[in-house]
């Protein structure tokens, strides 16, 4: 496997890893854990697309991306209250 194929491979594992959690209960899609995976893994993900040079899977993992951060934002906003 290539470089590339390490980052991305980790993403997606990070992605379907939150995803499995969440279907088995243990971790709700609020959870700040559950948030960070998606975050982290669709990075990674996204790196490895433009590494690739692959446009869709940019726009997916960028979207994924910012949908994270947007919900990691709105915890911590909610948090502060």
């Amino acid at each position: 496997m290539t470089y590339t194929d390490w980052i991305g491979s980790i993403g997606v594992f990070l992605i379907l890893l939150a995803y499995f959690l969440n279907v088995i209960g243990t971790l709700n899609h609020k959870d700040i854990a559950f948030i960070k995976l998606n975050l982290i893994g669709a990075t990674l993900a996204c790196i490895a697309s433009v590494l690739l040079d692959y446009v869709p899977f940019i726009i997916l993992e960028g979207a994924w991306v910012l949908v994270s951060l947007y919900a990691l934002l709105t915890l911590k906003k909610s948090k502060l209250k």
